[in-house]
């Protein structure tokens, strides 16, 4: 078709499509969704070949979040049964890092649920990071700390963090429905923050909280003005307990057009596929690598992902290889573009925290969808019947990072 013929183009030549375009990959049909995975995957392999990159995901303080985000199960008011502990100590999160990084992990991501750090949080964190890097001086360090004063990013840099993650999450024309405790431009703040101390900056999105089209592909268009290094994309992981969790708007075939807008709109950006794979791609994970980058392995933040080698196995079967220590991320040209930006050397650039929150996979409880939006049809039987939670889908994380159990890396 003439629109995919156009998409593809653009995209190996690195240029971003209009917004009517991106719009018009969202409103293709499920008899056209081969094509578009085609031609997403084309581009995805123009600047990314077949590699994958492996991010994993350490909690170092979970719930107990004094901010309202109706899609998090960290938030203030949480019902949701998951799991609650204060800071891990610096040789109990470089314990939980180096499971990742012995399933493959490239880049390490820490997360903390809260607002933001204080100067003493700022410490813990270089504390940990050097605890990680004492057993690992190559692996990649993303932050995830919410939001930033003056000066920490800074500190945070010094300190040995290659990346920091904060996403925008939606649309700013709907962000203060989800989210009371802070606004569209305080994310967009730390994002600047981060980016103007020389971290690589990632930011990105949650679909599925009744957005409409045009809000996924505002914030879409955001990330890249931005200059988001890294853009996870995120599918709501409806938890009970929280104010969206029966938003069941899902759809694997939706999940797979979404991803293949953001591809389009970030040609030569890495795109990860973040919280909520498992939920909503479900079967047909696989055919999310051919336009994803990159992904998480095994569990996040609050809720289990699938078996750590399953993942891997999924990577190897479906003809993709996980991306080595020594590989740069992002292409070259995007490289240079990244460190012009923030003063840094170029390095591997690119990936990082986020699948949900601020930072990890969160969900939600009986709420109205975005104000002014009207959720998404379901498929039948693809999602819950009803908007019933679908308990066999939605696991809260018993394991790893704060527990005595071992991690499923």
């Amino acid at each position: 078709m003439d629109l995919l013929d156009t998409l593809t183009a653009k995209g190996l030549r690195g240029e971003v499509p209009t917004r009517e375009e991106a719009l018009a990959v969202l409103a293709t049909t499920d008899d056209e969704l081969l094509d578009v995975v085609a031609a997403a995957g084309k581009v995805r392999r123009r600047w990314f070949g077949r590699r994958v990159k492996l991010n994993y995901l350490v909690n170092l303080k979970s719930g107990l979040c004094p901010e309202d985000c109706s899609y998090c199960s960290q938030r203030l008011g949480s019902k949701a049964e998951i799991l609650k502990y204060t800071w891990l100590k610096p040789d109990q999160a470089a314990d939980a890092a180096r499971a990742g990084v012995a399933g493959g992990a490239k880049r390490v991501c820490l997360v903390a649920s809260g607002r933001g750090p204080t100067d003493r949080d700022i410490d813990r964190v270089t504390d940990t990071m050097a605890a990680i890097k004492d057993a690992d001086p190559e692996v990649e360090i993303c932050v995830c700390l919410g939001l930033l004063s003056d000066n920490q990013a800074e500190r945070l840099k010094a300190a040995g963090a290659d990346a920091y993650n904060h996403n925008l999450n939606t649309s700013e024309n709907t962000y203060g429905a989800i989210t009371k405790t802070h606004t569209y431009a305080d994310r967009v703040d730390t994002v600047q923050k981060a980016h103007g101390a020389g971290l690589s900056a990632c930011s990105g999105l949650i679909a599925g909280m009744g957005e409409t089209d045009e809000d996924l592909v505002d914030v879409v268009f955001a990330l890249r003005e931005l200059g988001s290094d890294s853009v996870p994309v995120n599918f709501l992981i409806p938890f009970e307990g929280t104010p969206l969790a029966k938003e069941w708007n899902l759809t694997p075939q939706r999940c797979l057009r979404i991803l293949a807008m953001v591809r389009f709109v970030n040609p030569d950006t890495e795109v990860r596929i973040a919280g909520g794979r498992e939920v909503h791609l479900r079967t047909m994970q696989p055919l999310g690598l051919h336009i994803a980058n990159s992904i998480f392995l095994g569990d996040y933040l609050t809720s289990e992902g699938q078996a750590g080698q399953t993942d891997l196995d999924m990577i190897k079967d479906a003809g993709f290889e996980v991306e080595g220590a020594g590989e740069a991320t992002l292409p070259r040209h995007r490289a240079d573009v990244a460190a012009a930006a923030t003063g840094s050397g170029c390095g591997t650039a690119a990936s990082a925290c986020g699948s949900g929150g601020g930072c990890g996979p969160c969900g939600g409880h009986e709420h109205a969808p975005l104000a002014g939006t009207a959720p998404a049809p379901a498929s039948e039987g693809a999602d819950g019947a009803n908007g019933e939670l679908r308990d066999d889908l939605v696991k809260v994380r018993r394991r790893g990072a704060g527990t005595e159990l071992a991690p499923n890396a």
